[in-house]
């Protein structure tokens, strides 16, 4: 492994999607009225499964409920660390969207029977909205995104239990309305970044967070889902990639691999949506600060 590899992203959760629809539309990307292929999808999802465990990562794979269409799109189930002790602890996300808030029923269930202590920030809309794909472990700081789904005040709840600093980043842009949707950490000083969709003053404390930055413009973000890829140490799993970024990234020493998830894309969501890293370490990934602590830009 090479010294500025990311630790994290080697075991993943995956929900299989056995139901997968767009039946409702809560993103810019949703439209009832274009439905994915349900077969093609199917076959897509596993074509992915397969690079990753070829990649060498682990992938758990949690049944899909009939009644939730998106929970296909893991990453936003719950924040899964293990502390110091090898315990493992989740803080599952308490969706925006009523639409979405029976997933993580199940992912709780899920979880506590594969050994995870589980915790809420909210529950059925009362308290601080809080969803995983707007959180990132990086130079150990959790970087989570607010504003459109997650809420300002959830950072103090995830940073007081999970005892961790966390970086605030304030999103602005509605068609990337997580920030997995704009920021990918391929190592220990690298990333892809679109400044885009943070204000001003975000996308400046997030360009000075990244020593070495791939900056991506809106529209390589929005059309190809580029920033939402996965890293299994040196390959890069990716929807599609512009040919100046795959430059770089080969300069870089990195392998990249595009898988064609674009059933998908038509409920929002692309690779990093659809795995759940359950990896992160407090103490290695994440600095250990007692009490927690919120830093905003």
């Amino acid at each position: 492994m090479m010294e500025s590899e990311l630790v994290w992203g080697r075991h993943y959760l995956a929900v299989e999607p056995t139901a997968f629809r767009v039946e409702y539309a809560i993103n810019p990307f949703m439209d009832v009225e274009v439905q994915p292929d349900a077969a093609l999808a199917f076959r897509q999802w596993h074509e992915l499964v397969r690079v990753l465990r070829e990649c060498g990562a682990r992938v758990d794979v949690l049944p899909q409920r009939r009644d939730a269409p998106d929970m296909v799109y893991a990453m936003n189930l719950g924040l899964g660390v293990l502390d110091a002790d090898g315990d493992r602890r989740a803080v599952l996300s308490h969706m925006r969207y009523a639409e979405r808030r029976m997933e993580t029923r199940s992912a709780e269930r899920w979880l506590r029977e594969h050994g995870w202590a589980t915790s809420v920030v909210g529950r059925d809309g009362v308290g601080p909205h809080l969803e995983a794909g707007d959180a990132f472990a990086w130079r150990g700081s959790l970087v989570v995104g607010y504003g459109p789904r997650t809420e300002e005040l959830a950072l103090k709840h995830v940073a007081a239990e999970l005892g961790v600093r966390v970086q605030g980043l304030k999103i602005a842009h509605p068609g990337m309305y997580h920030l997995d949707l704009a920021f990918c950490p391929l190592d220990a000083r690298r990333a892809l970044v679109c400044p885009d969709a943070l204000d001003a003053t975000s996308a400046a404390a997030l360009l000075d967070l990244v020593p070495e930055p791939i900056v991506l413009t809106e529209e390589e973000a929005l059309t190809t889902f580029c920033a939402n890829s996965v890293v299994v140490g040196r390959t890069v799993v990716m929807p599609a990639c512009p040919e100046r970024v795959r430059r770089q990234l080969e300069e870089w020493g990195f392998t990249v691999r595009v898988v064609d998830v674009g059933e998908f894309h038509k409920g929002g969501g692309s690779i990093r949506c659809l795995t759940n890293p359950v990896d992160v370490a407090l103490g290695r990934d994440l600095d250990v600060v007692p009490g927690g602590l919120v830093e905003l830009a």
